[in-house]
Formats: C-alpha cells, sequence, structure tokens
C-alpha cells in the first residue's frame, strides 16, 4: 500500500519505536555516493528518535566526463566568458544534476592550482540550481576569493527552477540581474528539456524569454553490476527485522525487483509474495508511477520531497501509520 509523506517530523514521537530503539535499521540507497559529501549519508547516518539506520550506496548509474563537453566548458571558464558585462558569452549557470556538478568541481580544483581566484565568476553571477544536494556540492567551492551566489535551491525540480529564473533573471527594474545573456546549463546525455521549454516559451513576450545552450558534459547507462552488487547487499542483510530500499530514477528498477524476487511473470509483472521485511521507498512521484505503470509494483513510501529529509519525512509517516515496527 502507498502512503506518502504526509507528517513532518516533528510531530513523531518516540513511543512508535520504542520496541527497536537501538536497533541499525539497513537503508539501501540505490544511487552513486556524491562528493564531497551526500545529504543522505549525513541524514540516515544520524540518529533521529531515538533510532538509527545503516546506510549503503549501491550505484545504478555508470557515470563518464565526456572530453569535448569538458574541453568545451574549460575554454569558456578560461577565455572568462561566463558572467555580466562587456565580452561575456554567458550570464550565469544552471545545474540539476550532481554529476554536472561534480565535472564542474574537478576543473575549479584544476585551475586553482595556478589561480586561486578560478573560476573567474563575479558575484553577481547567477548559479541555479535545483535542490539542496546540488547547492551544498556547489557551496563547497565558494571560497573568499573566488565567492559563488547560488539561487534555487529550494525549488526541488525543473518546472520549478525554470519559473524561479525567469522572476530573478529578466531584465526588469525589479531585477538584480539585468544581463539578457543566455544561461549556460550543464546537462547529461539522458535530461528532460522542460527547463529550456519554459524559459524560451512561445507563450512569453519576446523580451522575456532566455535563451538556454546546453553542454553535454557526461553519459549515464546502467552499471553492468549492479543487479549483483544489489544481491549481495541484500544477502548480508537478510536476517534484519526490516530494511528499507530507496530508488532514485526509472533506471535499473526492473533490476532491483528481480533481485527481490518481486518480478513474477515473463510480462514482467510483479508477482509472488514480499518478504514482509523489505520497503521501498521512491524519490518522487516519477520513479512511484514508472513502477505501478511498467510492473505493477507498488512503492511504500513516495517522497513528497525529493530530498533527504523528504525521504526521511516519508518513511517516518509510513511507520507511524503502522503503529510501529518492532
Amino acid at each position: 500500500m502507498h502512503r506518502g509523506a504526509s507528517q513532518s517530523l516533528s510531530h513523531l514521537t518516540n513511543d512508535v519505536l520504542l520496541p527497536t530503539m537501538t536497533t541499525r535499521i539497513p537503508i539501501l540507497l540505490l544511487k552513486t555516493r556524491s562528493s564531497p559529501t551526500d545529504g543522505y549519508e549525513d541524514q540516515f547516518s544520524t540518529p533521529q528518535h531515538g533510532l538509527t539506520f545503516s546506510p549503503t550506496f549501491v550505484p545504478v548509474l555508470e557515470h563518464q566526463l565526456l572530453d569535448d563537453g569538458m574541453n568545451t566548458f574549460r575554454n569558456l571558464l578560461e577565455r572568462k566568458e561566463i558572467g555580466e558585462g562587456q565580452g561575456k558569452k554567458y550570464g550565469g549557470l544552471i545545474f540539476t544534476s550532481q554529476r554536472a556538478v561534480e565535472a564542474f568541481a574537478q576543473l575549479v580544483a584544476e585551475g586553482r592550482l595556478n589561480d586561486p581566484s578560478y573560476p573567474h565568476l563575479a558575484p553577481s553571477t547567477p548559479i541555479y540550481t535545483v535542490g539542496p544536494a546540488t547547492s551544498r556540492a556547489l557551496s563547497a567551492l565558494s571560497t573568499p576569493s573566488s565567492p559563488l551566489t547560488i539561487l534555487g535551491q529550494e525549488t526541488g525540480n525543473g518546472e520549478a527552477l525554470a519559473q524561479y529564473i525567469l522572476s530573478h533573471y529578466p531584465s526588469d527594474s525589479k531585477s538584480k540581474f539585468k544581463s539578457r545573456l543566455p544561461l549556460l546549463f550543464l546537462v547529461g546525455e539522458q535530461r528532460r528539456d522542460i527547463i529550456p521549454k519554459t524559459l524560451s516559451s512561445p507563450s512569453l513576450e519576446a523580451s522575456n524569454r532566455i535563451a538556454v545552450d546546453e553542454i553535454t558534459i557526461y553519459g549515464t547507462g546502467i552499471m553492468a553490476s549492479f543487479e549483483r552488487d544489489f544481491k549481495a547487499v541484500l544477502k548480508r542483510t537478510e536476517n534484519v527485522g526490516r530494511r528499507w530500499v530507496v530508488v532514485f530514477s526509472p533506471t535499473g528498477c526492473e533490476a532491483m525487483l528481480r533481485a527481490l524476487g518481486c518480478l513474477g511473470d515473463a510480462r514482467g509483472k510483479a508477482g509472488g509474495e514480499r518478504d514482509g521485511k523489505t520497503f521501498v521507498a521512491s524519490i518522487g512521484p516519477t520513479t512511484r508511477d514508472f513502477l505501478r505503470a511498467e510492473f505493477g509494483f507498488e512503492v511504500d513510501v513516495c517522497a513528497e520531497r525529493p530530498s533527504p529529509e523528504g525521504v526521511l519525512e516519508g518513511i517516518w509517516g509510513f511507520m507511524e501509520g503502522l503503529g510501529g515496527m518492532g
């Protein structure tokens, strides 16, 4: 049965989980650990209301930086073509993925070996980001000699970020950023185009449209070892009273269900009895709906916010609804 994240953590009490207060519940995060820090690791490694999870990362996607995209971006930074003012090509940057931020971090680390002011972005240059994880990673790159202005971290998804950009970036009397230069969007091979389409929509007045150029900076594919690695972690945790699996995208869902023994028939639909101790949470409705439509599988929790806090709130709401899990 699906249960959404309907309650905040402040409304939950220790009484729900008194029988298992000392238990470390395995939580299998089907993603690559973010660098330099990972918000999910931080969130689930911290005791919450007397309960501690034990997070394990099981990478699903394999990412590879693309030389052409990296070289193009590097050249733009070295020629100081991003920012406000004469001679600039782009007025700001957009990041919606951790991998793109990591590519940027690599270029920044290279540049700062010789120049602490790298990447030569004026403090007024807006860097738009879709959520707290990418924001934290970008904030780690900001230094007194090279401060970064990071915006939009509370938007949560591409559509909301696009609306946020429209309200901040256009050149009007209320805007801090008056440049009408295009924005540069660092993307992977697989991405949605909601941000470019929204910012340059024909429904907008011409003066309010914002051009967006994309640089494909990394490629993505399912990791060949994922199903084997996931089965190994399931084996190591098979004797626990309960465990959670958090799935972050449709990629790898079929392999996940197969490893869980939930892919029951020749048509690829979920079947068989679940083990009663393995619970599945999705990062949001896209992944939940994919599992439902493609495999007939219902997640136990769909986070209302695509963030570590949102996932944790969903799990706590579910556990409270069961009246405890001891």
